[in-house]
């Protein structure tokens, strides 16, 4: 039932935030369209947070970004003007296309202190849809169908799964949940999607009698019906969808062309790539 258990790597992204890195691995790169996977925290600040933490103006392509928080909040200011806070259970959805900048500062924690918890996903864009107009779009928690049954909370953040369908605008087929499961609850995973994969938040569960503990994500075999029972109380999220074929990473750049990523190099190393409206003043150079 299980095809790879892949253990989350913990990385300090600046000022001692730590992030638990998971997509891409080296044996399994992407699960469905999903290229890149961090739990971001958890983490409790003091007021006076150094701005070193903050996130500075940096590029994408190719992409989709998703930012899904448990706690706190992130102030989200890109390229085409936007600017938008997200806070628990709300979505953050960015298509990068052909190009997009943006910024993601802490603050809130900056000003008052407080938790930081969430996962940043990435989403590759099928290749007709590459090099689309970049576009950004918040969803509150109305958008966002949640359940509950035998113990089981759930939240569709994005996709279709489980007879539902959240309003979040993607660009391939996909299920993306966030469950909160009692001790000896049980939930089934969608069957309809080739490629799925449970992450574990806090907690612990067992898919198919194999345990799968908090800062795992299980990478389910193709075509088995499974399920998780959790063995304690826990947060787990649910993902997959059509693979979508080989995809280049590097640095924060997604595409199907090696070419591709060389010219959005080329283009920021020069500055060809506007940075966000209202964050301007600083970006982080290309590695």
């Amino acid at each position: 039932m299980i095809e790879i258990v892949i253990d989350q790597r913990r990385r300090d992204i600046g000022g001692g935030f730590e992030v638990g890195r998971v997509l891409p691995f080296a044996k399994r790169r992407m699960v469905g369209p999903f290229v890149f996977f961090d739990e971001m925290g958890p983490a409790d600040f003091q007021p006076g947070l150094p701005q070193s933490m903050d996130v500075r103006p940096h590029p994408h392509i190719g992409l989709s970004t998703v930012t899904y928080l448990f706690a706190g909040e992130i102030m989200h200011r890109d390229s085409l003007g936007t600017e938008a806070a997200i806070r628990p259970a709300e979505v953050n959805w960015m298509t990068a296309g052909r190009g997009i900048t943006h910024s993601e500062r802490f603050e809130k924690a900056r000003a008052v202190g407080g938790p930081l918890h969430g996962i940043q996903a990435w989403v590759a864009l099928p290749r007709e849809h590459e090099e689309t107009d970049p576009a950004f779009a918040h969803y509150g928690q109305d958008a966002l169908p949640t359940f509950e049954e035998g113990g089981v909370q759930g939240r569709l953040i994005a996709g279709r799964a489980l007879g539902l369908e959240a309003q979040v605008q993607t660009h391939s087929p996909i299920f993306y949940l966030h469950w909160t499961l009692d001790a000896g609850a049980t939930a089934a995973l969608p069957d309809d999607h080739a490629e799925r994969a449970v992450y574990v938040v806090s907690g612990a569960v067992e898919v198919g009698g194999q345990a799968v503990a908090a800062g795992q994500m299980a990478v389910l075999t193709p075509g088995v019906p499974a399920a998780i029972r959790a063995t304690r109380p826990a947060v787990v999220m649910a993902l997959g969808g059509e693979p979508l074929g080989e995809r280049f990473i590097e640095w924060n750049f997604v595409s199907s062309s090696k070419e591709r990523i060389e010219q959005a190099k080329a283009d920021w190393r020069a500055g060809r790539m506007k940075l966000p409206d209202l964050d301007d003043k600083e970006f982080i150079p290309l590695p």
